[in-house]
């Protein structure tokens, strides 16, 4: 394989987790086969990250687009009649840049990236990997969209990769078009190529820190579907049988989730323990946070796409309680790598939480394995050559 020239599209230059992977994976690709360029459809972060990497350009997509929330996303979100012109003028002038670099592959890299490119490619015509980071289930997106979008999959893509096994099996692509289930790698034993931006604040003012502390530590962004809620009342039941429990909240609200965030600043003083609940908003060293943590929890509500910050904290050793849904399992082996507890029960995660820290060899344990599972199968390396094997498979 050798001089592959792949052009990757994503519609936003924000830094959410599809786009932090992206970045990623770029970066992991054999420079000597593969010739990438990164097209996004605003100037932002990761477009300051992508730079010094790889080649990057801007090809401003208009913010009614680009804006627009995915559960409204479909053919008639894209072709009303004030966006339509705006969009298939888009399309064109993608088209054209992916004759003229004499583009092999073209890579999309979310809902939006994966109908304006691939259409862009086809138009070309240039074979399209659909890279899916959601599950499109109507418990996650509304069924016009769910319908729409797994009726795209079939005509549209040359061959989807997904992050899960789980988010591939709700594409429902029968043997109409190819896909396979790769994870999200992380840098092993190093650092990561793009980290969220932002500063650390705490709901007190002041870092809390003690010897004798257990640091608990849920990461994400705030959102009514991670479960920021649950870790809040679960850490309220773990508090009553180890008051030495600190609890913290890593991320920050997104995406016109702000009134989310206060209701969830002001639990633990209605629980009664704001004393022992920090909040430290975006962290920029994200993975220095997880090693100063003693165990990780996942709270999410609906069945995660895959849960990259999971193998964050399994990567750094330490014991994990997770919700049971989407590709959550197949990341955390339950009672081996941590603990997974049924989606949006509080009593279950308070006990998981319990039983980690009362037993401090085993959680120990939980995870040296955890850190061995990480290695074995979600290490960047491993994803980049399994998308290279895609790039080679469909260029055959």
């Amino acid at each position: 394989m050798s001089d592959i020239r792949v052009l990757f599209f994503d519609h936003t230059a924000a830094l959410g987790g599809g786009e932090i992977a992206l970045a990623n994976l770029v970066s992991h690709l054999n420079p000597e086969n593969i010739k990438s360029l990164v097209v996004l459809g605003a100037e932002g972060p990761l477009a300051e990250q992508l730079r010094p990497i790889v080649e990057t350009q801007v090809l401003p997509l208009s913010p009614s687009v680009r804006t627009q929330k995915k559960d409204k996303l479909g053919f008639g979100t894209l072709l009303r009649v004030r966006d339509g012109l705006r969009v298939a003028k888009y399309v064109n002038q993608l088209t054209r840049l992916i004759r003229e670099r004499n583009i092999s592959v073209v890579h999309t890299n979310s809902l939006k990236a994966d109908i304006i490119g691939g259409i862009a490619a086809r138009l070309a015509p240039c074979p399209v990997v659909w890279h899916v980071r959601d599950r499109i289930e109507d418990d996650y997106l509304p069924k016009s969209v769910v319908r729409l979008f797994r009726f795209l999959c079939q005509v549209i893509p040359t061959y989807v990769i997904a992050n899960s096994a789980a988010t591939l099996s709700t594409l429902h692509l029968g043997n109409v078009v190819r896909g396979t289930a790769i994870p999200s790698g992380i840098e092993f034993g190093g650092r990561s190529v793009v980290v969220h931006d932002g500063t650390s604040e705490s709901l007190s003012g002041e870092k809390i820190s003690s010897e004798n502390e257990f640091r608990i530590g849920l990461v994400g962004r705030i959102s009514p579907w991670k479960g920021q809620d649950i870790f809040i009342k679960a850490a309220a039941l773990v508090h009553q049988r180890f008051p030495n429990a600190r609890f913290l909240i890593i991320g920050a609200a997104l995406f016109d989730e702000d009134e989310y965030e206060q209701e969830v600043r002001k639990l633990p003083a209605e629980l009664g323990i704001a004393g022992v609940v920090e909040f430290t908003g975006f962290r920029s060293d994200i993975k220095k946070a997880v090693g100063e943590l003693d165990m990780l929890v996942h709270a999410s509500t609906k069945g995660e796409p895959f849960g990259q910050v999971i193998i964050e904290g399994m990567a750094a050793g330490k014991p994990v309680v997770a919700t049971d849904g989407g590709g959550v399992p197949e990341i955390v082996e339950n009672g081996r790598t941590g603990i997974l507890v049924p989606m949006g029960d509080v009593e279950a995660m308070a006990e998981a939480m319990c039983r980690i820290i009362s037993d401090p060899a085993a959680s120990k344990e939980m995870g040296v394995r955890g850190r061995q599972r990480v290695s074995d199968h979600f290490t960047l390396d491993q994803t980049a050559r399994r998308v290279e094997a895609v790039y080679a498979e469909i260029l055959q």
